[in-house]
């Protein structure tokens, strides 16, 4: 394993830390302060659609997808350095290079999955960010953890499929150029095979039936950039059986090879909210007094920032193995190393930035630092795409298989 970046890497990495800070960290104030002038909270303060036009003309636009017919045509292992760069701003970042979930995933799906029609009408102007879009999968009244638990009814009317369900925290929902929903819900609940019961479908948000009932919070924040978390129900709505991705039964296969993308991207931006969580320590460490020296003098901040470093290289390597990983041997021969990733990621993130409000004491749980939003973030990613303990739980048994 050679984890020196390429050539391409290495001016794309130059390319994206000069925009991010010539252009994304001088915007990430003036987007605060235009957000609160705006009539929406959930409408893009327009600093953020001139980041989106200047990465366009800088080539730093869907660096995600690895087809090059749609996307940059980076591998995992060339993409994995950028993505964490644009973690160190996660609000602005992700969606200013059209590199933010949940449009991510559903651009791969289509791209993967669909039809052409499907791509026509909603694969490219996704690509071209002109629409939003959300991943319907997650549902309040069971462990949606469990994908076969779904409850969602997708039932076959003729040359129609009808949808009756209730999903909620279904990230970029609120967003006023969200116009498409990828359902996931179930096509044949009685099926012998558990795993062969679900489907997916396009709905169109306009879809007479679909109704976005509330945003929902996260340690109170309503996450405006993404686009919120909303709660949606589905009542009777009605959409052309050509919507179906793939085939029937097909849903719970196309959402693993979602989630596996998808999980090591979040891994690679919560590296860079790491780094950046440290960065921020530092500079706080070196700039205050207390009790006669330095913070940076103090022992436990030493031990704070020292431990924090050796944690993030750590984690780079093993995020780097396993993009490495599932460009040569595939998703499916990196299952254990995308879980491993999955667990510890998050989890040591969440323990930097949580030191590092500690040493900005009451500034660090304020909004005149980024450190709480952070935390927010990286504390939910230790449930989302599947809670710790479910990836522990498969982890453990793929590890015990070996000794039976």
């Amino acid at each position: 394993m050679d984890f020196a970046f390429d050539a391409r890497t290495e001016e794309l990495r130059a390319r994206l830390l000069a925009f991010m800070d010539e252009y994304v960290h001088p915007a990430e104030q003036v987007a605060h302060e235009q957000r609160a002038r705006l009539a929406s909270p959930w409408e893009n303060p327009p600093v953020v659609e001139e980041l989106k036009a200047e990465a366009r003309r800088q080539g730093l636009w869907n660096l995600f997808l690895p087809d090059a017919e749609y996307g940059a045509g980076l591998t995992n292992l060339q993409y994995a350095p950028l993505a964490e760069i644009t973690g160190r701003s996660p609000q602005l970042a992700p969606t200013a290079t059209n590199c933010a979930a949940p449009d991510t995933g559903n651009m791969e799906v289509l791209a993967q999955f669909g039809n052409e029609r499907q791509k026509k009408q909603w694969l490219e102007p996704l690509l071209a960010g002109e629409i939003r879009s959300a991943f319907a999968m997650t549902e309040p009244e069971v462990a949606s953890s469990d994908a076969t638990n779904i409850t969602t009814h997708i039932e076959r009317d003729g040359d129609e499929y009808v949808i009756t369900g209730r999903k909620w925290y279904i990230s970029g929902a609120m967003h006023p150029d969200c116009k498409i929903f990828i359902v996931m819900g179930k096509t044949d609940p009685d099926g012998a095979d558990i795993r062969r019961q679900q489907s997916m479908v396009l709905v169109p948000r306009d879809t007479p039936g679909v109704t976005v009932t509330r945003a929902m919070q996260v340690f109170g924040y309503e996450d405006h950039y993404h686009g919120g978390h909303a709660e949606v129900v589905f009542d009777h709505a009605r959409v052309p059986a050509s919507n179906l991705i793939g085939e029937e039964g097909g849903g719970f296969a196309i959402a693993q090879a979602r989630l596996g993308p998808g999980r090591i991207h979040h891994c690679m931006r919560l590296i860079g909210m790491a780094e950046r969580a440290i960065e921020l320590m530092c500079r706080r460490a070196v700039s205050r007094t207390a009790f006669g020296k330095a913070l940076a003098q103090q022992g436990v901040i030493q031990n704070w920032i020292a431990d924090a470093r050796v944690q993030v290289e750590q984690l780079r390597l093993l995020v780097l193995k396993t993009a490495w990983l599932m460009d040569t041997v595939g998703n499916r021969g990196a299952h254990t190393e995308i879980q491993a990733i999955k667990i510890a990621t998050p989890r040591a993130v969440v323990g930097i930035i949580d030191r590092a409000i500690q040493l900005h004491g009451a500034g660090g749980v304020s909004q005149d630092f980024p450190l709480a939003e952070l935390y927010a973030g990286a504390r939910t990613l230790m449930l989302a795409d599947g809670p710790d303990e479910v990836h522990q739980r498969s982890l453990a048994r793929r590890e015990l298989k070996k000794y039976l």
